[in-house]
């Protein structure tokens, strides 16, 4: 859903979204990224180095956790800025996959510029911690 960028005040949520991670999508995005390590698609492996499973690529997290801003704004190009910290890993269990749900709060509107902070949880647990993203109105 887009939204007028005209009307954007401090406090507007954006529409929260349920991402569904599957081990099929981090075997495509460790070809893709040249990120191979055996944590993300391995199980024997990630667990032998005190893994619970195999964890999604963090920066796999972050892209898609920005998609939510993305679709609000209407234009990827409006994104100027965008910076989180990784807090806990995305386990992803083999056949259900991993639901990652991502919300986002407008925090302020100032010269021309919204910021807006991103919330990701995973199994009620946050994921991605100071997720901020600037996009231009």
């Amino acid at each position: 859903m887009t939204i007028d960028l005209s009307t954007v005040e401090a406090g507007h949520a954006l529409p929260e979204r349920t991402l569904t991670v599957t081990r099929a999508m981090l075997v495509a995005y460790a070809g893709a990224s040249l990120d191979r390590n055996p944590i993300h698609w391995d199980e024997r492996f990630a667990t032998g180095v005190g893994l619970p499973d195999v964890i999604a690529h963090g920066m796999l997290t972050m892209g898609s956790a920005v998609q939510v801003v993305v679709d609000w704004c209407g234009d990827a190009g409006r994104v100027v800025e965008y910076s989180t910290k990784f807090v806990a890993p995305v386990v992803v269990p083999h056949g259900t996959g991993a639901e990652v749900v991502v919300g986002g709060v407008v925090k302020k509107v100032e010269d021309g510029r919204a910021t807006v902070e991103l919330t990701a949880t995973c199994e009620g647990k946050k994921v991605l911690g100071r997720a901020l993203a600037v996009v231009r109105l």
